[in-house]
């Protein structure tokens, strides 16, 4: 049944030369991409340390600089990461029975996603510059706590958040073409590894956020 599987697979169009079968090609995709999550995790994983640590240092400025963020802004947009996170999961599922119309409209509802939360982000990143917390020399905080190291929290939180939002630009990219495939009908209930592939890169994004919306916004408030 096996070998008889494996003669189907050499005539898929999408089974590339050096591998047996549709589900070797699987797996081995599914190991590259969590490969490469775990070096993100390392990559994201140095930020919070470094935000930890002068967290522990600096604990009032780094308070004062979190109550000066807008949560409900934040509050908005981790709701709008779930959402996109309910919405890629149907897409890949609408991957996995031929679905075309619904492939298209969940990765499209993903995408839109995706764009609310980066629009929402350009927000508060403008007001930050309207409020003169950009670090550098312009940088002004009338606070108790020193500006010096109020400059260290929003110094960390444009490198994460910058950061998490050059990954939701990636994964907005991957979403177009994703569309693109599925407008050809490229994925069929033999072959969506790049829905599922695109999957995890999306949820991890969205987990990584999951982290980011606490650490940045809701500790230290009363």
């Amino acid at each position: 049944m096996a070998d008889g599987s494996h003669a189907h697979d050499a005539h898929h169009p999408a089974l590339q030369h050096h591998f047996d079968s549709l589900e070797q090609q699987f797996d081995a995709s599914v190991l590259g991409m969590w490969a490469f999550l775990v070096t993100e995790v390392l990559f994201f994983g140095g930020l919070f340390m470094a935000y930890i640590i002068y967290r522990t240092w600096y604990p009032l400025a780094f308070a004062e600089g979190s109550h000066h963020l807008d949560i409900t802004l934040g509050a908005f947009n981790t709701g709008v990461l779930i959402a996109s996170s309910l919405t890629m999961a149907l897409a890949v599922y609408a991957g996995q029975q031929a679905s075309r119309t619904w492939q298209i409209l969940f990765l499209g509802l993903t995408l839109a996603l995706g764009l609310v939360f980066l629009g929402v982000k350009a927000i508060e990143y403008a007001e930050k510059f309207h409020d003169h917390l950009i670090p550098g020399a312009g940088f002004l905080w009338e606070g108790e706590a020193p500006a010096q190291q109020v400059q260290i929290f929003y110094s960390l939180y444009f490198a994460m958040t910058g950061l998490h939002a050059l990954h939701m630009v990636v994964g907005a990219g991957m979403l177009v073409w994703l569309m693109a495939m599925s407008a050809r009908g490229r994925f069929t209930r033999e072959w969506s590894t790049p829905l599922e592939i695109g999957g995890l890169y999306w949820h991890f994004v969205d987990i990584v956020w999951i982290f980011l919306f606490p650490l940045l916004y809701l500790l230290g408030r009363h």
